[in-house]
C-alpha cells in the first residue's frame, strides 16, 4: 500500500468508495472551508457551506442527497460528514481536499 492509500485509509477518504464514479453521477459536492479560501480557489459547482455553518444550512441540502464534503486537506470534511450523517443523510462522502476532487473532473 502506498503512502497516498495509507493517508486515505487513515482519514477515511473516500469511505472505500470510487469518488470519481459518484462526482461523475452527479454528487454534490459541499465545500466547508471558509468563503475567503472557497474564493481563493474551489471546484466547479461546489456549493461552499463553511464548517462552522453547516449544522444552520443543513436545509440547503436534501436528505436523498448524494454527498462529498470536501475543504483543504480532509480534516474539516471529515467533520463534516459527520455532522451530516448524525442529522439523518444516508449519502455522505469524505472526498478528502478540494484540490484533489479536481483531478476526477473534466
Amino acid at each position: 500500500m502506498g503512502l497516498v492509500e495509507k493517508i486515505k485509509q487513515f482519514f477515511k477518504i473516500g469511505n472505500g468508495v470510487n469518488i470519481g464514479e459518484i462526482l461523475a453521477a452527479g454528487a454534490k459536492v459541499v465545500d466547508v472551508r471558509s468563503p475567503g479560501e472557497f474564493a481563493g480557489g474551489h471546484l466547479r459547482g461546489s456549493i461552499n457551506i463553511p464548517l462552522n455553518m453547516l449544522h444552520d444550512k443543513t436545509g440547503k441540502l436534501k436528505k436523498e442527497d448524494v454527498i462529498v464534503t470536501c475543504c483543504a486537506s480532509g480534516m474539516r470534511s471529515l467533520s463534516a460528514k459527520a455532522i451530516l450523517l448524525s442529522n439523518g443523510y444516508k449519502h455522505v462522502y469524505n472526498g478528502g481536499s478540494w484540490h484533489n476532487l479536481t483531478t476526477y473532473v473534466k
